[in-house]
């Protein structure tokens, strides 16, 4: 699977960590920035922006995005059509996610989980599988809410 990932000068170190675990794993893992931890003119929007767009465009299935809690990242990914994208903080939420809600993106705090606690949550969120059903109408309500604001 091709993964984007992204993250600010926070993220930085466990985006790299987590890069290699899943490389190790077969996954073709592309960088979106930031790439300095000492630049912090790359605040987490950009980089959320450029991942949710990268998996809109099709350059990559899911992604990987990471700052000091997890949220500001995800709430930019999440601006872009169509992205669904959580924060998770343990393996459980991750594997909903995408059971539930056919999340592409996982969001995480490098100032709140260590690098095990995420490893652990990467590969729960990469090994679920979404569960369609009654949930892909809960899913098809969420894509119009998005739809009817993109009208106005």
């Amino acid at each position: 699977m091709k993964i984007a990932f992204g993250s600010d000068h926070a993220g930085i170190e466990l985006k790299l960590y987590l890069m290699e675990h899943l490389k190790e794993k077969g996954h073709e893992c592309v960088d979106y920035g930031n790439y300095d931890p000492n630049d912090r003119g790359d605040d987490y929007p950009a980089p959320g922006r450029r991942v949710a767009e990268a998996i809109r465009d099709g350059e990559a299935e899911k992604g990987v995005l990471i700052c000091g809690t997890g949220l500001g990242i995800s709430l930019a990914a999440n601006k872009v059509p169509g992205i669904r994208a959580c924060v998770c903080s343990e393996p459980y939420t991750a594997s909903m996610s995408v059971r539930h809600n056919n999340c592409q993106i996982v969001s995480m705090g490098a100032r709140v989980v260590g690098r095990e606690l995420a490893v652990m949550i990467a590969d729960t969120f990469f090994e679920a599988r979404f569960e369609g059903g009654r949930h892909q109408n809960r899913v098809d309500m969420i894509s119009q809410i998005e739809e009817d604001y993109g009208k106005k």
